[in-house]
Parts: C-alpha cells; structure tokens; sequence
C-alpha cells in the first residue's frame, strides 16, 4: 500500500487430535448497489418501505414485462471494481439462474456466471500495524436480489414481501485466500469500508445490505503453499460453504466451529462433504441446509431479454477520475504528510465521515499530530462514551480547530484547552470569544509568574531541599503554582522559571 510496508500474518492453526490443521477461506459478499431504482425496473429501493409497495411489473413477473438495465447500478459495479484495482470487462452479459425461489415471482434470477462486469482484483486487509493480508478478488458480478418470506405472522402460513425482488446487488467473489476467522472478520470490515468511501453500498449488515457467504476448508500445515504454486484445489481440503452471515462476530465463530467440525470428521476417517449450511449461534453449531450445487444443476443460460452489455473504455476513464481518495491512501497520506502512527491514521481513517472531519481540522488548524489527539482522544472518546458518531458531534471541525489554535499560539494551556472543549461540547460558541470573556486566558506575563513561584518556594523550604536532593521533585512545584494561578500560568515557563530559582 503505497509506501506503507507489510509482513504477511501467519495462518490460523488448530490442534486436532491427531494433528495440527490450518484454515482455508474464501468469501463471497453480497453488497446491495446504492441505487434509488432496482437493478431492471425503476421501484423504489426504499428500505423498511410497507409490504410490497416497492414493486412494478417487471418484479413481479407480470406476462409480457421486460426487464431493463439500470445504467447507474453498472456504473456502481465499474466503479466497485475500480476501487479495489479489478480489471473491468467491456463485454459482459446476463444469465438466468433457474432455480426454486418462493419469493422470486418469475422463478429464476438473473445474474452473470460466464461473463462478468468486473474480474480479477485485490484487497489489502490489515490485522494490525506493520502486518496485512493481501486477498485476491476473482471477480463481481451483479444480480437481482430475491424478496423475503415471511414465517412468523400466522401459524398455518406464509407471507410473501417482494420489496426486495430486483434490488441490485454486487457479488464480490474472493479467492481462497484468507487464513483465519479474525481475518476474515477483517477483510469484510475492510470491504465494507471501501464500499462507504467509494458510495456504491451502504455496508448497513443489519438491513442484510451487506451479507456474506463463508466457504471454509481445512489443510494440512505446508498444503496452501503447494495450492498457490500450483493452484491446484487438490491440495485444499472439501468447502463448505456457510450461507447468510451478517455478523462479525458470528463470521468469526462460524469459521470456528465449522473447522472443528471438518476437523473431527476427517480425523475420524471420515470424508467432508460439500454443501451449504447455516450457523446457529445459539447453539454455537452449523447445520446443513443443503448440497452444495454445481452450475449445470441450476440450468444457467444467457438471458434471452437482455442484450450483451457493452461499456466503452472512455466511460470507464471518466469514472476512474472521479473516484474519492480511498482507505488505503488517505491512511498512507496521513501518515507522511502528518506524521502520525499507522494505528492513529487507521482509527482516523476507519469512516468515510472521520476522515472528512479529520481533514477539515487540519486545514484550518494546520498541525496534525495535535489535531489527531483532540479528534481521537477527546472528540472520539466523548462521543463513543455516549454512544453517538461523527455525524452528530456537537464540535465542528471549525470549533475543534479553534481551540488547537489557541492551544498553539499560546493563548490556553493543555487543561484549560479541555475546559474550553468542555464548554463547546455542551453549549456551543466560538472557542476564542469564551476564552476571553470567561477569562480563561493563558497567563504569559513572567513577572506574574515568578511571583508565583517565588511565593511557593518560599512557603516550602523542607520541599525545596528535598527538590534539590531529586531534580524529579521539582514537579511538585510546577503543580503548586498552577493551583495557584488557577491553572493558567504558562507550564513552560513555570518549569524554566523553577529549575532556574532551585538551580537544577
């Protein structure tokens, strides 16, 4: 990533009872395409919209309806790709999936197996400072999403809600690089982020707008190596493939429990099984749902009402152009332009939002190591303490600039800085006006000063011997005379002025 250096994190291993076993995963995330129209008619994509009000003919398969492309949601896709360095096919097409969908009216769904939008790529997923993963994207592809069914209304049956039928959804399709449950936790953390920088998916899991489908396999310690000499998937254990995670934390103990179970069965002499399964996290366990298919089993062919699609690269140019400045490169940025640790420009660069924020404090502040310590440190702290983000802060980034440049000039010192934050968190107002009229002022006036100290000195003759005998006492008077100056005397020259009256 740019001038950033990484060393590769060692794969998850876990102890069988015969052997040591380490973990083979690939990732298949489902983003839905931040589109106001669904991907072939123009209904609304509105969530949490009344049952079936977001549908036109076309999603409901009315006779004679034909679908038609949504130009905005291919542009998503380009840009997708784009943003995660993939190679962006000028000819692509749509096949249909024939399969049974109880809440897919026209009984198939289109999608693209043989020519997708965008091919191969690649995601820099990072597990720490100085340490990445780096995971090969095979390709994105769109499709329809399908509608929910409905269990729990009545006890004899089942309602359908088509809102979600047609919506436009990416397929971002990982190679079997990722190593660990904590890993891959972390890659689809990572996925989503670049999803919100670039504005093609929302990444909101709870509203299933971000899901993600887990194939994990086990292998024998020095097996990967020979797989990605060879990429033969001989070498890699069965897959299993875990359906419909929208959980971090359940990613993480799916992946878990999921091994241990291939684990115990290839131990007991048993063979793994490909197929689909669910995890229960009440029950920690994962259960089948089904065989996993192949793709001659769900009948693809090309889509006979959807001509080839064909971008010209001109487009592709354009959009290229205008894509924001992403994770990885504002986290490089920030760390040479501002000298920052990688740990602080990752939290920084974390949310789309943080880093707007971050970068207008210091356009005006113009310091940014101190502009990271309020933004992180104080900014940050207060508002995950009351549980609320960036986007309902209190403080500007012109307030919070404000006071990093009283701090600056002098004018305020550290303490008083966090009683003018205070005061601008709770009430609001101009940073420079409350100094001032609250007369919170720095006292720079050297004469004031060292009267202060002077009067200090000599009401603790034993201290100053002490001081004396221990240099590292001499702390002990500096705290003394911002008590009594009410914490606005300047702390430099209080201690230049002490060390000069004690002759340290």
């Amino acid at each position: 990533m740019l001038d950033l250096t990484y060393e590769t994190p060692k794969p998850k291993v876990i102890a069988g009872a015969k052997h040591d076993w380490e973990l083979v995963i690939g990732m298949e995330v489902h983003a839905q395409v931040s589109s106001n129209a669904k991907l072939f008619s123009g209904a609304s994509t509105q969530f949490g919209a009344e049952p079936n009000s977001n549908v036109a003919f076309v999603d409901a398969a009315m006779p004679g309806m034909l679908p038609v492309i949504n130009d905005y949601c291919v542009e998503q896709a380009v840009r997708t790709g784009l943003g995660l360095k993939a190679e962006i096919n000028l000819w692509s097409a749509f096949d249909r999936k024939n399969y049974f969908y109880p809440d897919l009216p026209q009984g198939y769904q289109i999608s693209q197996l043989y020519h997708p939008i965008v091919g191969e790529g690649e995601i820099l997923v990072d597990m720490g400072p100085g340490v990445a993963r780096l995971v090969r994207i095979e390709r994105i592809h769109l499709e329809q999403d399908a509608g929910k069914s409905v269990h729990d209304m009545d006890p004899n049956m089942s309602f359908v809600d088509l809102n979600r039928t047609g919506v436009a959804l990416m397929e971002i399709v990982s190679r079997p690089d990722i190593r660990g449950p904590e890993e891959a936790a972390a890659y689809v953390t990572k996925m989503r982020q670049i999803l919100r920088y670039l504005g093609t998916c929302d990444g909101n899991m709870q509203n299933g707008n971000l899901r993600a489908d887990v194939n994990v396999s086990i292998c024998r310690p020095g097996q990967f190596e020979k797989y990605m000499e060879t990429q033969d998937f001989g070498h890699l254990g069965t897959r299993c493939e875990i359906k419909n995670m929208n959980s971090m934390r359940f990613i993480q103990a799916a992946i878990e429990v999921e091994a241990r179970r291939q684990i115990a069965i290839v131990e007991a002499g048993g063979e793994v099984v490909q197929e689909t399964r669910l995890y229960d996290p009440d029950k920690n366990e994962t259960r089948s749902m089904r065989s996993k298919e192949e793709a001659h089993d769900y009948r693809y062919f090309p889509d006979p009402d959807l001509l080839p699609l064909e971008i010209e690269q001109a487009w592709v140019d354009d959009i290229k152009a205008g894509l924001p400045e992403l994770p990885d490169e504002k986290k490089a940025r920030f760390v040479k332009n501002f000298g920052l640790s990688e740990y602080d420009a990752s939290v920084l660069t974390a949310e789309v939002a943080n880093a707007a924020y971050f970068d207008a404090v210091v356009a005006d502040a113009g310091d940014g190591k101190l502009a990271a310590n309020w933004v992180i440190n104080e900014l940050f702290g207060r508002l995950k303490k009351e549980d609320h983000d960036i986007t309902e802060s209190p403080v500007s980034p012109a307030q919070l600039a404000g006071i990093i440049k009283l701090i600056k000039a002098g004018d305020i010192s550290g303490k008083i800085a966090k009683d003018v934050f205070e005061i601008v968190y709770t009430e609001g107002g101009d940073p420079a006006d409350i100094v001032e009229k609250r007369g919170m002022k720095q006292v720079t006036d050297m004469g004031a000063i060292e009267t202060a100290v002077d009067e200090i000195i000599a009401a603790n003759p034993a201290q100053v011997e002490k001081a004396k005998a221990n240099p590292k006492l001499a702390g002990w008077f500096v705290g003394q005379v911002m008590k009594a100056t009410g914490g606005k005397a300047n702390p430099a020259a209080v201690n230049q002025l002490i060390s000069k009256k004690l002759g340290l």
